[in-house]
């Protein structure tokens, strides 16, 4: 089928952005972010979010739409995305997804149903919290398997988040997540991307550009956006304290350590996520990939992915 929307995709500090903006600009688009963590307004040196200088005047979606004390998640996303991508189409342009969070990105191309909420869900959920804490998970678990013994197993024991989540979704829906999952997935996707995947040939160099990333994310004043966020309120137990970069500043922070211990824990985690980052892109055997030698060579990649673009019909 042919493709309707152009993905950009692989590790942190790979390039996507840049050529997100440069192939923008050729093709007659406009980028939709694909980040977990950018969507939350005032967290920007940590998350890498572009600058209006980086953007270059190309229209950018999904930044700066939470607050840090809001939970965002992967259906909220998709909820808030569907209509950019929509809108973008309908006025003749091109969607450019372009992040570093698969989740986010595999499914809003499906453009997923979610197990809904039902006005009730944050009272189960408290209850079923509070049953955790008095009685430990396994009880749950029990339960769980009673219900949906296929979701019970295929989540690991202590694996507290989503095995709350499904008991709050059959006790407010009465349907099992298995069956919202199932009944989800046999809706053919909404979008058909031509996705581009970045790497680099010789693993060093791409931990060497996350080391000076977080080095310059120091220099930019990392340790007092973290602060700021601290100062105002937001706990480190949240979602978007979390992210890479804000844990690992605020825990140094907080524990009277100096931030340049932490900062060198954010070169570590940064490191493990890109891994993971790879593990999850290299699933798609559709993706055509662009692998840096020593550097990012835009140029060269905006050429071929120009061309790319063109041979399917895509401009």
């Amino acid at each position: 089928m042919k493709p309707d929307c152009l993905v950009i995709c692989g590790p942190t500090a790979s390039g996507k952005t840049a050529l997100a903006v440069a192939l923008a600009q050729v093709l007659n688009g406009e980028v939709v972010s694909a980040d977990s963590m950018q969507v939350y307004r005032g967290m920007d040196i940590g998350t890498a979010k572009p600058t209006k200088e980086e953007m270059q005047g190309v229209p950018h979606h999904m930044l700066d739409v939470a607050d840090p004390g809001e939970n965002y998640s992967v259906s909220r996303y998709v909820t808030d995305a569907i209509p950019i991508m929509d809108d973008i189409l309908a006025r003749g342009k091109l969607p450019i997804v372009a992040g570093g969070t698969g989740l986010y990105i595999d499914h809003l191309m499906a453009g997923r149903q979610f197990a809904p909420f039902a006005p009730h869900t944050a009272q189960v959920r408290e209850q079923l919290q509070q049953k955790a804490r008095e009685e430990g998970l396994e009880p749950l678990r029990q339960q769980l398997a009673q219900v949906d013994p296929e979701a019970a197993g295929r989540l690991h024991p202590n694996d507290e988040k989503r095995i709350i989540r499904a008991l709050e979704v059959y006790l407010t829906t009465g349907k099992t997540i298995t069956q919202h999952n199932r009944e989800s997935q046999a809706i053919p996707p909404r979008y058909h991307p031509l996705t581009i995947g970045l790497d680099f040939v010789e693993r060093p160099h791409l931990w060497q550009r996350i080391d000076r990333r977080v080095d310059m994310m120091m220099e930019q004043g990392l340790e007092n956006e973290v602060r700021g966020l601290l100062e105002r309120g937001i706990s480190p137990a949240c979602t978007a304290m979390q992210a890479i970069g804000y844990k690992e500043i605020a825990a140094a922070l907080q524990a009277g350590r100096p931030v340049e211990e932490g900062a060198e824990e954010v070169k570590l985690r940064s490191r493990q996520y890109a891994k993971r980052q790879l593990t999850w892109f290299r699933r798609n055997p559709h993706t055509h990939w662009i692998r840096w030698e020593e550097s990012p060579n835009f140029s060269q990649a905006v050429a071929f992915s120009t061309e790319l673009t063109h041979a399917h019909g895509l401009q």
